[in-house]
Order: structure tokens, then C-alpha cells, then sequence
């Protein structure tokens, strides 16, 4: 099936869908599981002895039958009880005098029920791609949001605009983008994003179709497939189930194979490196290493093969002036670290009339959301160029099949491999503090919060939160002063590339930039995050939305270079 884009957008690189590489691996489902399912069977065979399948299946059942009494999901298959029973009856009970036939006879046992789980636990993951689907939800997804666009900003707006580049001036695809198109026809593309709100997956995948690269497989949480337009649309665009519920080691090593085998075959992919949303508003600096491996093992296995194909990184950094969950997000962060008893609200996404007010707001408020692609990278951190050459930092060309060899050949070697991860996470954190694109409203944030802080140099965080209105005032001449310092050493981190900054705050005056950031800073929320009393002073009335916020710039040293008071 072939598809004519907009001109609004880039040529899709594979014009004809058919061809793009997770539809073909949707259309080869049956025979991928199978892969998956032997592939996971070998690996725990391969690390546990015999006794240790054992107790390892029995592990499985314990924390399922626990998982489906205490955390039951109206996904949750009808079946589940009836299937964990009969895979617990199953199981033969260890015994100390067992004859070398009859050990035999429980390891072949023990592959049964392995096949069994794993084929279970494989198929709820398992995505799908239906292209009709898809292209209908572009459309729509289109036309919904330009009906409302229109609505809000009058008659006249779409004389000027398309339905399309109205959209791409909402949601900004931005960085590295002609070399990302160049790479996907040379390899395959796994986007690794920051991860702030559960409209992440749906921005991403909007912003890959508009750079016209073909689309990801993505792994999402269970939750958001229980039921409506949300999970009808997800379960056939190419998203595959997660269950962060399930703790076994044979589900996170089935999860895990899929990820590995779908990279292998050429799939296009985003995961969020650090698992889940953060909570705190902070770039992530702590990433799950399991998904993030899967990169490195599939590389190995494509270059067994005989392959030259190479897998690229892209670290993302999605940029928001206000996210729709921060209130509930900031809750959960500050119970679980702080010693004070925070009452958790329900996380405002799981409202629909709260998600088309969000869409009203953000819409409404001239927003934008950022999607910046960094730089791509190979799977040990390296450089690439548009070729898909890697290069060291010194600037010399890199034969990346030496990082899997010893004496000349390929060699699997698990502990070599997870020290390569280790260092591949610590330079996707770099990475992404490097692309990360600053905007007014985060300097607002930042700037308040800090002077704030200044003015209570005793008082630790949570004493800061606990400060009354009139305990916050900052007046205008001070903020301005401090802003102004602030913007000068964000645009020195930006000259060392240690950073991006947005159009306005590199082109704009002090006063434009704070006016701009005042008017965006958590424009959704019912309390306002920053405003001007009578007097003129910079006053909030949530100090802990503000502290969401402003974490957004932690990790430059700004709390010291920069003069608060």
C-alpha cells in the first residue's frame, strides 16, 4: 500500500508501507513468537541448573497468584487463575533420591511449562500493526486537533496554515532529523526518549510519521490497553504490552527477548530508558538496564549472522511547558522520599473529561511541545555520521565487531556485555542533558524556586514546601536581576554544547523571555505555578508544582554558578 504524504512533511523514507519493518514483523507474528519463545527457553536453561528451574517456576506461580489476588487489572485475562493453578499442579516436587531418569524426566517436565508460561507471556506482549489503522488515526488525529485549533483561534486561522503544519508548529520535531531518515534506510533506529507524561508515546509516534521515518514498535503499560478508543488504537499501532506488576525473572527475560529479536529482524523501536514517568520533573540519570542491554545483544547476534547492519541510538528529550500529570507526579516523588505523610491524589491522566481538558489548554494556551532528536550513536556510545560509520573521540573510524571479539572471533560474553550497558546508559544520560532544549517557562521556574531557596538557607526541601504565600514573594527588580544572570549561564553551557536553548531565549530580550515563560509556566493547572501580585512581586501558589518544574534544569550546576540573592 502506498501513501502519499502532505507536503507539510518529509517524504516517508519507505513510501510503500508494506515494506517498513515492523509491519513485516506484525505479518510474521506466529513465527517471531516461536523465536521468542525458544530464544528465552535456551537463555534460562542456560543460567539455571535443573534444581534451580525448578524453584525458579515455582517462584513465577507464587508471585502470580499473589499479583492477581492483591493487584487484579480489568485487562487481566478471565483465565489467569485457572491457568496458574494448573501450571502449580503441574510442577513435580523436588526429591532428594531422585534417579538420573527421573531427573530427566522433570527438566523435560520443567521445558513444558516454560513453553507454556513463556508462550503466555509472549503473546500478551506481543504488538500488532494494522496499516489501515494507522493512517486512519493519522487522519483523525489530525482533523481533530486542526476542528479545535480552528475553534479556539478563530475563522481566519486556517487561511494561513494547513491542517498539518498547524500541528507540526504544536508539537515541534527538531535536532538531528535528516540524519536520522538517512540512518533508517542503513540500519535500525531505536529512539531512547526522556519520559514526563503518558502522552509521550502518542507525541513521539506523531513526530516520527512527520519526519517520515517509518513507524516504531514502543512497549506501553498494560494499564492503558484496558478498554475505549485509547486501547483499540494501541492495540494496533504497534505497541507492545508491559506488566511492570510482574516481577519473575522468566517474564522480564520473555520482555526482554522481544525487544532483542525485534531489533535483530530490523524493527524500528522506542523504549524509555528510565521505565517509568519521573516523578520528580528531573531528567532521568538512572536507567533500567535491561531493555537498554537488548540494543547491545542484538547487535552481536546480527553481526553471528554474517550481517553488517548496525543498530543506531537516539537519545530524545521531550520538552513541555506544562505536563498534564505534574501535581499527582510530584505527590508520589515527595512520599517516597520525603519523612512528611503526602496524601497521593489520583493521577489526573486516568480522567477522559481531564485529557480533553488538557488538549483544550494546550491548545488554547499557544503552547508548543519540543521533540528533540540528539545525536545518534551506536550501541557502545560512539559517534555515527550519515553513513552509519562510528567514530571514536578522538575523530578515528571504529570496526565495531572488535567490541564483541577475542582473538579475532566473535564471542558471547554476558559480564563483558553488561559492563558495555553500564557505559552505554551513562552516555545516553550525558546525551541527554546535552539535547536538552530550555524554554522560558523552565527558567521561571528555576529562577523562583532558587531565590526561594536563597532566602531559607536552613530550611531543608520540605521545609521549603511547607512555606506560606507570603513567605515566597520575590520582588520584580530582584527576579529580573537574577533571571538575567541565569540566561547568561545558560547561554555559556549552550556554546560548550552542554545544553540547547529555544528560539525565544536565544533571540529575544530579558523581558520578552520572562513574559513568554509567566505566560506558558503550568498553564493547565488550576493553581497558578507563577504569577505577579498588585505589587508587582513574583508570588505561587503551589510551591511543590514550582519545584516539579524547576527540576527540570538540575544537573548543570546552576544552583551554584548563579548568584540568587
Amino acid at each position: 500500500m502506498l501513501y502519499n504524504p502532505e507536503k507539510e512533511q518529509y517524504p516517508y523514507v519507505v513510501p510503500n508501507l508494506e515494506n517498513w519493518p515492523l509491519v513485516k514483523l506484525s505479518n510474521d507474528k506466529e513465527n517471531f513468537l516461536a523465536e521468542v519463545n525458544d530464544y528465552t527457553i535456551d537463555y534460562l536453561l542456560d543460567i539455571f541448573s535443573e534444581d534451580e528451574i525448578s524453584d525458579e517456576i515455582a517462584r513465577t506461580i507464587f508471585l502470580e497468584k499473589k499479583r492477581t489476588k492483591e493487584e487484579p487489572w480489568r485487562v487481566d485475562p478471565k483465565s489467569e487463575n485457572k491457568f496458574w493453578d494448573s501450571i502449580s499442579k503441574s510442577l513435580v516436587k523436588k526429591s532428594l533420591d531422585k534417579t538420573e531418569e527421573d531427573r530427566k524426566e522433570v527438566l523435560k517436565n520443567n521445558k513444558k511449562i516454560l513453553n507454556r508460561i513463556i508462550s503466555r507471556y509472549a503473546n500478551e506482549i506481543v504488538g500488532r500493526f494494522h496499516i489501515k489503522t494507522y493512517l486512519f488515526a493519522r487522519t483523525v488525529l489530525t482533523v481533530a486537533f486542526t476542528r479545535l485549533l480552528n475553534s479556539i483561534a478563530g475563522k481566519n486561522a486556517l487561511k494561513f496554515f494547513s491542517r498539518r503544519y498547524q500541528l507540526q508548529q504544536k508539537i515541534q520535531a527538531i535536532g538531528e532529523i535528516e540524519h536520522i531518515r538517512e540512518l533508517s534506510k542503513k540500519g535500525t533506529v531505536v529512539i531512547v526518549p526522556t519520559h514526563f507524561s503518558n502522552l509521550d508515546s502518542i507525541l513521539i509516534g506523531l513526530t516520527v510519521d512527520f519526519i517520515g521515518v517509518p513507524a516504531v514498535s514502543y512497549g506501553a503499560g498494560l494499564n492503558l490497553f484496558n478498554t475505549g478508543i485509547l486501547a483499540f488504537f494501541m492495540n494496533r499501532l504497534g505497541a507492545y504490552r508491559v506488566d511492570r506488576r510482574k516481577k519473575s525473572k522468566i517474564y522480564i527475560e520473555t520482555l526482554k527477548a522481544y525487544s532483542t529479536l525485534s531489533i535483530k529482524r530490523g524493527t524500528h523501536s522506542l523504549f524509555f530508558p528510565g521505565g517509568t514517568r519521573s516523578r520528580s520533573g528531573l531528567i532521568e540519570k538512572e536507567l533500567k538496564k535491561g531493555l537498554v542491554g537488548t540494543t547491545i545483544e542484538a547487535q552481536r547476534m546480527i553481526f553471528e549472522e554474517g550481517r553488517e547492519d548496525k543498530v543506531f541510538i537516539v537519545p530524545t528529550v521531550l520538552g513541555y511547558h506544562f505536563v498534564l500529570e505534574a501535581k499527582s507526579l510530584i505527590e508520589q516523588h515527595l512520599k517516597k522520599t520525603g519523612e512528611e505523610k503526602y496524601l497521593v491524589p489520583n493521577d489526573e491522566f486516568t480522567s477522559i473529561r481531564s485529557r480533553a481538558s488538557f488538549v483544550y489548554q494546550f491548545f488554547s494556551s499557544g503552547s508548543e511541545i519540543m521533540v528533540s532528536f540528539g545525536k545518534p550513536i551506536d550501541v557502545f556510545g560512539n559517534f555515527v555520521d550519515k553513513n552509519g560509520a562510528s567514530f571514536d573521540k578522538r575523530g578515528n573510524l571504529i570496526e565495531l565487531k572488535d567490541y564483541f571479539s577475542s582473538n579475532g572471533e566473535l564471542v558471547e560474553d554476558p559480564q563483558r556485555d553488561g559492563e558495555y550497558t553500564k557505559l552505554l546508559t551513562e552516555v545516553m544520560v550525558k546525551r541527554f542533558h546535552a539535547e536538552n532544549i530550555v524554554l522560558s517557562s523552565q527558567m521561571m521556574a528555576f529562577t523562583a524556586f532558587n531565590i526561594i531557596k536563597a532566602k531559607h538557607p536552613n530550611l531543608d526541601i520540605y521545609g521549603i514546601l511547607r512555606l506560606r504565600t507570603e513567605d515566597c514573594k520575590i520582588p520584580q527588580d530582584e527576579f529580573v536581576l537574577v533571571f538575567n544572570h541565569l540566561r547568561t549561564k545558560l547561554l555559556e553551557l549552550a556554546n560548550a554544547n552542554r545544553l540547547e536553548l529555544s528560539e525565544i531565549i536565544l533571540n529575544s530580550d530579558v523581558e520578552a523571555i520572562m513574559k513568554d515563560g509567566l505566560k506558558h509556566l503550568g498553564t493547565y493547572h488550576p493553581e497558578k505555578v507563577l504569577k505577579k501580585d498588585n505589587q508587582s512581586n513574583f508570588v505561587t501558589d503551589s510551591l511543590k508544582l514550582l519545584y516539579y518544574y524547576h527540576n527540570h534544569l538540575i544537573g548543570y550546576e546552576l544552583e551554584r554558578s548563579v548568584k540568587w540573592i
